[in-house]
């Protein structure tokens, strides 16, 4: 059975993904370092984790796997769940892939380091209507794919 996975920290599509989730019947965990408000529905599990670094990221890569979805803008956890089988999205749409993985993690290590260099000082861009629209549009399509992954795999 397809599970929905959200990395709730600093994610601005939670109300969306448990839209979507609801609609599909799935069960939803949103994942979080502290207590957040979130949107009521039987599905939705919320699951705190301890403070620390990487705490909401590892309770996802452990348990997320071929036929489930993952909702995060972390890169590195997107890497480990592309690798267990799991369908991945980031919150403005784009989809996390195998084949471009490796260059998406290359990325965000450069611009990390050029951050902490003081060579750049900006984040990303800021998050969208037309992000939150293409992220409602790739969800739709990445759970259905998921449900199709589930079914196939019993």
């Amino acid at each position: 059975m397809t599970v929905l996975y959200v990395d709730a920290d600093a994610c601005p599509v939670k109300e969306e993904a448990v839209r979507v989730g609801e609609r599909h019947g799935t069960p939803i965990r949103i994942v979080s370092n502290s207590w957040m408000r979130l949107p009521e529905s039987d599905l939705v599990e919320r699951v705190i984790v301890p403070e620390g670094p990487d705490e909401a990221d590892n309770w996802i890569a452990e348990r997320a796997g071929t036929g489930d979805v993952v909702v995060t803008a972390d890169v590195p956890l997107a890497a480990r769940c592309v690798k267990r089988g799991a369908l991945v999205i980031s919150p403005n749409g784009k989809p996390f892939r195998e084949d471009g993985i490796g260059m998406r993690l290359a990325m965000r290590n450069l611009n990390t380091h050029l951050r902490e260099t003081g060579e750049i000082r900006e984040g990303g861009p800021a998050f969208t209507k037309a992000d939150r629209s293409r992220f409602l549009n790739q969800l739709e399509t990445i759970m259905r794919a998921a449900k199709r992954l589930s079914t196939e795999q019993k």
